[in-house]
Order: C-alpha cells, then structure tokens, then sequence
C-alpha cells in the first residue's frame, strides 16, 4: 500500500529575535497542529485543529522590531488545554491562517458539537447524535 503524502499547510520553527536557532518545530499538516520539541529528547505533541477554540496572539515591543510573537491556542483537549507557539515569524499571518485552517477542519467534519459549548447545551442535542442542532448561536 503506498504511503499517503502529507499535506503541510504551515511550518516554522522557535525564534530567537528573528534566528531560528531553536530545537522546538511547529507544523499544521493533515487537519493537525504538530509541535516537535527537542534534541536528544524529543516529543511530538499532535492537536487535532477542530479542537482548537480560541485563538490569541501576543507580541512585545521587540517582536513587533523583528516580526515574530507567541499565538496561544486553547483546546478542548485532556492532555494539553493550551498549546502556545512561541516566537514564531508573522504571527498575525500565522495567526489567521490557523483560524482558517481551525473552520475548515470542523466544517469538513461537520463539527458543530455539545463539546464547545458545553453540557448547559446538552439540550440543544434533539436528535441525540452528539451534535447541537443550531449552527452559530443557540436560539434565544
């Protein structure tokens, strides 16, 4: 069976100032955020991008002078509710791309479901199938 190409959307790796001399790689590929930390020891950390649901990004007065910053992203996740970027390069470009890649991940799963909105939606689920039947704003 031949092995699927992956599809990189973004990458880029920990800056320091504008250097990336860093051991610590991010990636989007595949409908997933992938962090890859290390040199002798490394880890890999996957976050699946329809769980992503909030998006920050923070830049100091010397990452706007040398045009990087830190995009923090809050997950729905157990192992990892907040995965931050840290010094990467146009973290504003960066910044909307990744919420772009976020809605098209959930749309191509059709991703709606109770787990962002929480269990006071749980209500929301007529026909039972983990899914909130309202699109953007549950009714008034």
């Amino acid at each position: 069976m031949p092995q699927q190409e992956k599809k990189v959307l973004w990458k880029d790796r920990k800056h320091y100032l504008w250097f990336p001399f860093s051991f610590t790689k991010y990636s989007i590929e595949d409908d997933r955020l992938i962090v890859h930390t290390g040199l002798l020891n490394t880890q890999v950390e996957e976050t699946l991008l329809y769980r992503i649901v909030d998006l920050t990004c923070k830049q100091s007065l010397l990452g706007k002078l040398f045009g990087t910053g830190d995009i923090v992203l809050k997950t729905k996740a157990d192992t990892n509710p907040e995965v931050v970027l840290k010094n990467i390069r146009a973290p504003l470009e960066v910044r909307s791309q990744i919420s772009s890649a976020v809605e098209n991940s959930r749309q191509q799963r059709n991703v709606v479901g109770k787990e962002f909105y929480g269990e006071d939606h749980e209500h929301m689920d007529r026909d039972h199938d983990g899914v909130c039947d309202f699109e953007e704003t549950p009714p008034v």
